[in-house]
């Protein structure tokens, strides 16, 4: 049967052309050159939300890191100076933790109590605790900077590269019934290069919401640090003023 095909063929210089027609070149580079102008711009948007998505992920991981190995520092010094009542020293100790999420809120609150002339009573209490409120809110919007590009290429990046799918495949039927060409492997490269696009949305998609699961739930446990040490540092107010 194979001999009778090729014996087919080669009485059919024809339709040993069209065979070779067909057949389509599935490297990398092979199917960006067969790629339309417009699958072609598809794959560079996700390129550039990929590299814009890497950098938000480098970004956010050295800035928690640095929060975190800062704040492990500065809460016991901090706690042991005010346990002497040091308040000058404690807003010292604060000023150089310039990283740490937890020195940030615990300064405002200092600073406000200070500035009230460190007289324990129950107005400097409620005002440095409006100051701590302030200041987590600040703090919280610096940490999550960045985080909704992630959300943003994670959940667009698979519709953009299925748009490129769309019209790569549209593009593959125009050529079709341009060259009046019929059989699977007519259809076949020009699919293939059309599922790139979508390939690669998925590729930039997945680590986008990975990380942002991720840097949402290291936002989430920050709060809640930020949150107890403003409870603490209210709490080191009432007392003081108990024992005056």
């Amino acid at each position: 049967m194979i001999l009778a095909q090729l014996a087919h063929f080669a009485s059919h210089p024809v339709s040993l052309a069209m065979f070779q027609e067909q057949s389509a070149d599935f490297t990398l580079m092979g199917m960006w050159t067969s790629m339309g102008y417009f699958a072609k711009g598809i794959a560079i948007i996700l390129f550039i939300m990929s590299i814009w998505s890497l950098a938000v992920m480098i970004d956010r991981y050295l800035y928690f890191t640095a929060a975190r190995k800062q704040s492990r520092e500065f809460a016991p010094k901090v706690a042991g100076a005010l346990k002497d009542s040091k308040l000058e020293e404690a807003i010292k100790i604060a000023d150089r933790s310039k990283k740490s999420h937890l020195a940030e809120v615990v300064t405002a609150g200092l600073q406000e109590f200070k500035s009230s002339g460190g007289v324990v009573n129950e107005e400097s209490i409620e005002s440095s605790k409006r100051a701590l409120e302030r200041a987590e809110a600040i703090v919280h919007a610096k940490l999550k900077r960045g985080i909704g590009v992630l959300a943003t290429v994670g959940s667009t990046a698979p519709f953009v590269g299925l748009l490129g799918t769309v019209m790569g495949i549209l593009h593959s039927f125009q050529e079709i019934a341009t060259q009046k060409s019929s059989g699977i492997g007519a259809v076949a490269g020009g699919i293939s290069e059309a599922l790139v696009t979508t390939a690669f949305g998925l590729l930039v998609a997945i680590p986008a919401v990975m990380t942002f699961n991720y840097f949402s739930g290291r936002v989430e446990a920050f709060d809640v640090e930020m949150d107890n040490s403003s409870s603490e540092l209210v709490d080191y107010f009432i007392k003081q003023s108990h024992k005056r």
